[in-house]
C-alpha cells in the first residue's frame, strides 16, 4: 500500500517537474527559434497595413480586424486539411479554450484598431504589446516558480531595451488617455489569447488550433464594426490581403506554432522584436528615422534572447530522473 502511494507521488512530482520546465524552462529549439522571429516580423507590420487601409481601403479599424480575419480564415483551414487535420467532435473544455481564444482576440484586435486612432502610435506600441511583461510573469505564477539568474538578466535587459525603443519617443497627454487605456486593454486581452491557445498548443497541432480559433473571431469583429458604423466593403483589396496573410497567416500561424515549443519567457521578450520591424518600416516608407536610443534598445533586446536561447530548461527532480531511467 505504501509503495503504490509513494509510485503514485513519484508520478505526480515528475509530471509537475515536466510542467514546470516547459513553463519556465528557457530551452529553445531552432525550429521554434525560427518560428517566433518570423512571427514577430511579420506581426510588425500590422500596424502599416492597417494604416493603408484607412487611407486606400477607406474602411474603418475595425472593419480592417474583421477582413484580416476573415480573409485568412479559409486559407488556413485549408493549410490545415492540408497538414492532415479532419474535422473531429471536440472535448468540452477543448471547444470552450478555443471559442475564447477566438473572442478574445477579436477583442484585442477591436481595443488596438481604435486605440490607434485616439493616441500616439508610440503609445499605442508601449501599451499594446503590455504583453511582453504579462505573459511571463504568468507563466512563473503557473509555474509556481522564481526566475533563474539568467532569466531574471534576460528580463532586465528586455525591460531596459523596451523603455530605450519606445520610451523615447512616449508622449504623456491627457488627450491620449482613452486610446491609451483601449491600448493597454489590447495587451491584456493578447495575453488571455496566448494563455488560452498556449493551453490548447498542448494537445493540438498548430494551424487546427489557429485556424478553429480565426473562425471564432469573425463574427464578433463584424459585429463590432457594424455597431461602430464603419464602413465594411473596402475601395482597395490590398492592403486587406496583405493584412490577412502578413499579420494572421503567417504571423499568428508562427506564433501558435511557437506556444506549443517554447516558454511564456521567450514569447514575451520576442515581442519586443516588434518595435524594432515597425521602427525599420516607419524610417522606410514614412522617413521615421531610429536613434541611437533605438538601435541601443534593440541591441539589449537580441541580447535578452541570446541568454534565453543558451539557458538551460528546469531540471526534473532527482525521483522523477529514477522514474524515467
Amino acid at each position: 500500500m505504501h509503495q503504490r502511494d509513494a509510485e503514485t507521488k513519484t508520478v505526480a512530482e515528475a509530471k509537475v517537474a515536466s510542467e514546470r520546465g516547459s513553463v519556465v524552462g528557457s530551452t529553445l529549439t531552432p525550429l521554434g527559434l525560427v518560428a517566433i522571429l518570423i512571427a514577430n516580423v511579420a506581426l510588425a507590420f500590422g500596424p502599416w497595413f492597417v494604416r493603408l487601409a484607412d487611407t486606400q481601403a477607406h474602411i474603418g479599424p475595425i472593419a480592417a480586424g474583421f477582413w484580416r480575419i476573415g480573409l485568412a480564415a479559409p486559407v488556413l483551414a485549408l493549410l490545415a486539411w492540408g497538414s492532415g487535420a479532419r474535422p473531429v467532435r471536440l472535448g468540452r473544455a477543448m471547444l470552450v479554450t478555443l471559442v475564447l481564444g477566438g473572442v478574445a482576440f477579436a477583442a484585442d484586435l477591436g481595443s488596438w484598431h481604435l486605440g490607434i486612432l485616439r493616441t500616439t502610435l508610440a503609445n499605442a506600441t508601449l501599451f499594446g504589446n503590455s504583453a511582453t511583461l504579462m505573459f511571463p510573469i504568468y507563466g512563473f505564477l503557473a509555474a509556481r516558480a522564481w526566475p533563474s539568474r539568467a532569466q531574471g538578466l534576460a528580463l532586465l535587459l528586455a525591460a531596459i531595451g523596451a523603455g530605450l525603443l519606445m520610451g523615447r519617443s512616449y508622449q504623456l497627454d491627457a488627450g491620449n488617455l482613452a486610446g491609451d487605456l483601449l491600448c493597454l486593454l489590447a495587451g491584456l486581452l493578447y495575453t488571455v489569447y496566448f494563455v488560452l491557445m498556449a493551453r490548447a498548443r498542448a494537445t493540438m497541432a498548430p494551424l487546427p488550433a489557429l485556424a478553429l480559433s480565426t473562425a471564432a473571431s469573425v463574427l464578433p469583429l463584424l459585429v463590432f464594426a457594424i455597431a461602430m458604423g464603419e464602413r465594411i466593403w473596402p475601395a482597395d483589396w490590398t492592403p486587406l490581403l496583405g493584412l490577412a496573410l502578413a499579420s494572421q497567416v503567417i504571423g499568428q500561424g508562427c506564433m501558435i506554432y511557437a506556444l506549443g515549443t517554447v516558454s511564456p519567457l521567450v514569447v514575451g521578450i520576442a515581442l519586443l522584436i516588434q518595435p524594432v520591424v515597425a521602427g525599420a518600416v516607419g524610417w522606410i516608407a514614412y522617413g521615421e528615422r531610429l536613434g541611437t536610443a533605438d538601435w541601443i534598445g534593440a541591441a539589449l533586446v537580441a541580447a535578452a534572447l541570446v541568454l534565453v536561447r543558451q539557458g538551460r530548461a528546469v531540471a526534473p527532480t532527482p525521483r522523477a530522473t529514477r522514474l524515467a531511467g
